[in-house]
């Protein structure tokens, strides 16, 4: 280890200065301090939730040069790369795959860095960080989701097992509004948008941007309501609680988007988007009354309308759903690493993710097929 350098877990994220953290990432809104200092503030990890946070820090001397998100899980809810085979195959080995490490932004499938330095050294630090701690204890895994491609490069050279996945993303191609850009879709892609909206004009639906600034207790009370009827229609819980959405409408006001979409003056839909100047994230919605096409209105074009008057670059539509094909979107691969500390498990992992990766670029080949626009 170099001169003057240390490395170590600490307990939550509070124990870094906000600056000193944010200074560290590439932007992205869900890896502020902010953002993951909220999701512990409020109980979302933490607290019994399977989600004890211990992020990885590098320090030269006082100065913080190095920094990770880190999980010990005791699950595997809530990171939207499954691996519950692998840990049932550990569990009837007689082995126990719970808990393990996991460097992740909880509940978001947002592909960003992981290793937060600008300092190389550091980063491999932090990998061979990684590693010790699962070995000395005596950790089933250790697992890195989404993560960018600087910092897939890292994980890489250290011999990490790569998994691979589909996203959707849409690319607003500074189209002057949105007739211009559904002009790019094939006839029948256009036809259908077209049909969707004039329904939704028809039922008399409204909808509104409300800006982080702007959003009041009662707009996140709504929005909250229908974020929990969202959970109750798939017989889940939700992850998140009514405390971590006021905070970040506090803490980070200026990272946050509420589309309302209202029926004769009456709110009947909500949906949460989080950006920043070159990427919206759709993240959370849901109705208290069945309007059809709302969902597509409200998660999709409502919020490809904000992105083209803001001259947002991107739109990250998130995990599933080819029906964002249909919509502009285009597929986009996603990768995570594995760390498996039993050989003979790690062996067996890694042909299965080689038998997985050829389906991943078929269903990839498949979907490019699939693209929405004109022809050329």
């Amino acid at each position: 280890m170099p001169q003057n350098t240390s490395v170590e877990l600490i307990s939550n994220i509070n124990e870094i200065l906000a600056a000193d953290w944010n200074a560290l990432t590439d932007g992205t809104p869900l890896l502020s301090h902010a953002f993951l200092s909220a999701l512990e503030n409020s109980g979302c990890v933490g607290h019994g939730t399977g989600w004890n946070p211990y992020p990885l820090i590098v320090r030269k001397g006082v100065q913080l040069i190095g920094a990770m998100p880190l999980y010990l899980k005791s699950h595997s809810y809530g990171e939207y790369v499954f691996d519950w085979a692998w840990a049932d195959a550990y569990e009837r080995s007689g082995l126990s795959y719970y808990p393990k490490l996991l460097s992740a932004i909880p509940f978001s499938p947002v592909t960003s860095a992981r290793l937060l330095s600008r300092n190389n050294e550091a980063k491999v630090l932090m990998i061979e960080a990684l590693e010790s701690t699962m070995h000395q204890h005596k950790l089933s895994s250790a697992h890195v989701l989404f993560p960018d491609d600087v910092c897939a490069k890292y994980f890489e050279a250290a011999g990490w097992m790569k998994r691979s996945g589909v996203q959707f993303r849409w690319h607003n191609k500074n189209y002057a509004d949105f007739e211009e850009f559904l002009a790019t879709l094939s006839h029948d892609k256009r036809k259908k948008i077209h049909q969707e909206r004039k329904k939704i004009l028809s039922a008399g639906v409204v909808c509104r941007f409300i800006k982080g600034s702007e959003i009041t207790e009662n707009d996140w009370d709504f929005f909250y309501r229908c974020y929990c009827n969202t959970y109750a229609e798939h017989h889940s819980s939700p992850y998140l609680t009514r405390v971590f959405f006021s905070e970040i409408g506090k803490t980070m006001p200026q990272n946050i988007l509420l589309i309302v979409a209202e029926v004769n003056g009456k709110a009947v839909a909500s949906t949460l988007n989080i950006y920043n100047q070159t990427t919206l994230y759709g993240r959370y919605w849901g109705a208290t009354q069945f309007v059809s096409g709302l969902h597509f209105e409200l998660c999709y074009y409502q919020a490809q309308q904000f992105c083209i008057a803001e001259k947002i670059e991107y739109f990250e539509g998130g995990a599933q759903g080819e029906h964002k094909l249909a919509r502009g979107f285009e597929p986009r691969p996603t990768y995570s690493y594995h760390k498996i500390a039993h050989p003979d498990f790690e062996a067996a992992i890694k042909q299965f993710l080689a038998r997985e990766a050829e389906g991943i670029a078929a269903y990839s080949n498949e979907l490019e097929e699939r693209a929405p626009f004109k022809a050329s």
